[in-house]
C-alpha cells in the first residue's frame, strides 16, 4: 500500500542578532534529519546562509527563516525580512557581477546558481501583517530511478 508524505512547513521568527543565522541552519539541518532528507542540507544551507545572512546585513528588524516541503524531496527556503525593497541580483537576471576584490556581493548570484528555482515576493502591510519582502529558492532531490 502506498503512502503519500503531506506537505509540511516551518517559520523560525529570529531577532536582529548576529547569532540568528547561525541559529537558523541548525534548525535547518535538525528539520532535513527530522523528515528523512539528508541529501538536501549542503544545497539548502547554503541557500538558507545567503538568504539570511543579506536580511541579516541590510535590514534593522527581525526576520524569519520558512521551510516549506510542497511535495517529498522538495524543498523551499524562504527568509522574510521587514524591507521592501528586492535586491537587484534577485531581479535582474543582467545584475553586474561584482570586481574580483570585492568583499560582498556574490551570496544572491550564488543562490540563483545552486536553486532549482528561486524568486521574490513584496508583501503589503495589511493587518497584522509587518509587509517587507519574501525571498526563496528552492531545490530538490535527484529523481529516483526504479
Amino acid at each position: 500500500m502506498a503512502t503519500v508524505s503531506p506537505s509540511w512547513n516551518y517559520t523560525l521568527h529570529l531577532p536582529h542578532d548576529p547569532r540568528a543565522p547561525g541559529i537558523a541552519r541548525g534548525t535547518l539541518r535538525l528539520v532535513l534529519a527530522a523528515h528523512g532528507m539528508p541529501e538536501l542540507t549542503p544545497t539548502a544551507e547554503l541557500l538558507a546562509a545567503e538568504l539570511l545572512t543579506n536580511s541579516h546585513c541590510h535590514t534593522r528588524g527581525p526576520y524569519a527563516l520558512r521551510l516549506l516541503s510542497p511535495e517529498p524531496g522538495r524543498l523551499r527556503v524562504a527568509v522574510w525580512d521587514t524591507d521592501p525593497r528586492v535586491p537587484p541580483a534577485f531581479t535582474n537576471d543582467a545584475a553586474p557581477e561584482p570586481p574580483p576584490d570585492a568583499e560582498h556581493g556574490r551570496g544572491l548570484p550564488l543562490v540563483r546558481a545552486c536553486a532549482d528555482a528561486w524568486g521574490a515576493s513584496v508583501l503589503r502591510e495589511l493587518g497584522a501583517s509587518k509587509g517587507g519582502k519574501l525571498l526563496w529558492a528552492e531545490c530538490g532531490s535527484p529523481a529516483v530511478a526504479w
